[in-house]
């Protein structure tokens, strides 16, 4: 199945009264768990990439197998960044394949958090991506993201979770009513009056983060007031550890692949006990046929330079390549030459972006307009382009 819009599967999921599992990942284990327990349930999911968790993993390195876990999926998923800490995070998570985004503003006065998610939808919607916004403060009390979430509980406010959904436009919302990262001290208390409320005046679905250590009825209670995604990482990481500890145990444990051979069977069992109680089971057919496909879009030019040596033809090439592989929503920026020399076309672009909408952005840009009209343009009149969307992948096939 195709990768998804994620605002389209989250307002799916708030219209039905479910939730989908955002479950962080770390390491191929987590991620080959995570599609596995999805794909045990035929529920949609969401591959989350925390940014307090890059020290564990190279970004650049785990996301294409976490896209190709994705596109050869059985069950709908979308891919997002959990935390970002700027504006820069979110770009190169969207240029490295994420589709929903998430910069972490919350400890900021209200307006500045206001103008800083403004901004990153500005950016984000023009790549077609979809914008989770978080007011309140969900702090980290025990477990290992506790440091990472340092801070006193700040709980979100009716009046300013409308001002802040109608000043920035993000897609979705994560409150504050009284969960933390980690696990909980004694029995949690949740605030569902405050939750029911925020809910009513927003009508857009909510995200809790720090859903470890709730039960049933609370997360039943969630998603009758609105909760569409909800976070997830800590039981999971607890449930790997505890297999690795089990294995070491055994005399006969072996070496790191001995250890940790259980993980998998152990990550994969949580997600499905999650996704069950959520409701997501069963969902998947549903949500691909009401959920527009996530495609990349390859921008393609052949053109022929006037006036122009081989040397500066490649010289302006690269800093083509400099310039725009810098702009929201580009993924990628090669440029070729062609192997017959009485090929019609000489030189070409290929320039990878994110969604269709980057195709309007891009074009728009300053940046493109400035080295387009300086440096290719007058060159270059001897041109081409064609845009085509990227419907099938290698991974796909068989």
């Amino acid at each position: 199945m195709p990768l998804v819009d994620m605002g389209d599967m989250l307002r799916h999921a708030y219209t039905h009264r479910y939730a989908v599992g955002a479950f962080d990942l770390v390491s191929l284990d987590f991620l080959q768990a995570i599609i596995e327990g999805a794909e045990a349930c035929d529920a949609p999911v969401i591959l989350s990439l925390a940014e307090s968790h890059f020290a564990y993993f190279d970004l650049e390195l785990l996301m294409p197998a976490v896209e190709a876990a994705a596109r050869r999926s059985r069950v709908p998923v979308a891919i997002h960044l959990d935390h970002g800490a700027s504006l820069e995070s979110a770009r190169r998570a969207i240029a490295l394949g994420c589709n929903g985004v998430m910069v972490d503003t919350s400890s900021q006065p209200f307006a500045a958090n206001v103008a800083r998610s403004a901004e990153i939808v500005r950016m984000a919607h023009a790549c077609g991506v979809t914008v989770e916004g978080e007011l309140g403060y969900v702090p980290g009390v025990e477990g290992e993201d506790a440091e990472r979430h340092p801070g006193a509980l700040v709980y979100t406010t009716v009046e300013e979770a409308r001002d802040y959904v109608a000043q920035t436009g993000v897609d979705c919302l994560a409150v504050s009513i009284g969960t933390v990262h980690g696990h909980m001290r004694g029995t949690p208390e949740l605030d569902f009056e405050r939750l029911a409320a925020i809910n009513a005046a927003l009508r857009l679905p909510l995200v809790i983060h720090g859903g470890t250590g709730l039960g049933e009825t609370q997360f039943r209670r969630l998603i009758e007031h609105g909760v569409a995604k909800i976070n997830y990482y800590t039981a999971l990481s607890e449930a790997a550890a505890a297999a690795i500890r089990r294995r070491a145990l055994q005399t006969d444990a072996g070496g790191y692949t001995g250890l940790v051979r259980d993980v998998q069977a152990a990550i994969r069992a949580e997600v499905e006990r999650c996704i069950r109680l959520w409701g997501g089971a069963g969902r998947a057919a549903d949500v691909l046929a009401q959920c527009r496909p996530w495609h990349n879009v390859e921008h393609v030019i052949l053109y022929n330079t006037a006036g122009m040596a081989d040397a500066d033809a490649h010289a302006m090439m690269a800093e083509g390549q400099r310039v725009l592989a810098a702009i929201p929503g580009v993924r990628q920026v090669a440029v070729g030459e062609a192997v017959d020399e009485a090929a019609r076309y000489r030189y070409c672009w290929l320039i990878r972006f994110s969604a269709q909408p980057v195709i309007s952005a891009y074009k728009h840009h300053p940046d493109h307009v400035d080295f387009a009209d300086r440096l290719f343009r007058p060159v270059a009149a001897d041109r081409v382009t064609v845009d085509f969307a990227l419907r099938s992948h290698n991974q796909e096939l068989s």
